[in-house]
């Protein structure tokens, strides 16, 4: 029997990876070498800049950006981490009340100008609230994913050894996109109805997608048997997680249609705010390989 292809991939620790990265799913093509990153997002600088992997998870703003400047990696249509943005943006209350329309002229913290989840969250004061986001005035702490891209000269950068908790906390910043949870709890949700508002966003465009799976083009184009078969484990491990109760794992989409509304949405916000240069249309994203995958 030929030897198992050897995959070097970027995956963090999910219930929907847990089967897979416990090696309970055999195979007689593949093997899995996982990287020790234990964020993946930390591991999106090598997978862009050095095409370190062979395959693994991606936000999808950065593959977008990747696609932009030719990197050599194709979306596989299996989302690794969805989720709703509403959440992730917060103020400090004792500078005073804000709320999510009144955000022109006041300074933002976000990480970076390209981080997948601001786009979404740009794209939501935009659509919900009415927000110029023209007229807000972005702070980053990060560079982009992509060497390639530069921000827009708009863009401030906070000064070095400064946190944006802290900015937030001493009032040098107004609010700031500080992801899942809050992270001091004397902050508060900008969007105080946030339930309620990312099941009306969900209703017309989806679930948000943050990280989908890409693989190396290489193989897509030499070892389409090897692509089925990632593809395969991966919406196997996911099943597990499903099986076993995890409702977020039971929101994760496999195939193209069942993510279209979502990857036309993200494809045109990242198209508003300059991070590419046109719209892709969704079959773009993918190839032969990849495509037909369901």
């Amino acid at each position: 029997m030929a030897s198992k292809l050897k995959l070097f991939t970027l995956l963090g620790d999910y219930p929907v990876s847990q089967a897979l990265k416990n090696r309970e799913i055999p195979s007689d093509l593949v093997e899995f070498e996982f990287s020790d990153i234990k964020v993946a997002n930390n591991g999106f600088k090598p997978l862009v800049r050095e095409a370190k992997f062979d395959t693994g998870e991606l936000a999808i703003v950065t593959f977008l950006q990747a696609k932009t400047y030719d990197k050599p990696y194709v979306l596989m249509p299996a989302v690794v981490v969805a989720r709703a943005q509403h959440h992730t943006i917060a103020y400090n209350p004792e500078r005073g009340p804000l709320a999510p329309g009144g955000l022109a002229g006041k300074r933002v913290g976000i990480r970076a100008w390209t981080v997948t989840t601001v786009t979404w969250v740009r794209a939501i004061l935009r659509e919900q609230y009415g927000v110029d986001l023209d007229k807000v005035h972005w702070v980053t702490f990060e560079d982009p994913h992509l060497a390639e891209y530069k921000d827009p000269q708009t863009i401030e950068r906070a000064p070095a050894g400064k946190t944006m908790v802290q900015m937030l906390l001493d009032g040098e910043l107004d609010a700031a996109v500080v992801g899942d949870k809050l992270p001091d709890p004397k902050l508060r949700l900008l969007i105080p109805d946030h339930e309620q508002a990312a099941k009306d966003w969900a209703a017309r465009h989806g679930d948000p997608i943050n990280h989908m799976l890409v693989i190396r083009r290489e193989l897509v184009r030499t070892r389409p048997d090897v692509v089925r078969e990632v593809f395969r484990m991966f919406k196997e491990s996911r099943d597990r997680a499903v099986a076993a109760g995890n409702k977020n794992a039971a929101q994760l989409r496999y195939g193209i249609e069942p993510n279209r509304r979502c990857l036309e949405t993200i494809i045109g916000a990242a198209f508003d705010q300059k991070l590419i240069p046109r719209r892709f249309s969704v079959e773009e994203l993918f190839d032969d390989a990849t495509r037909g995958l369901s």
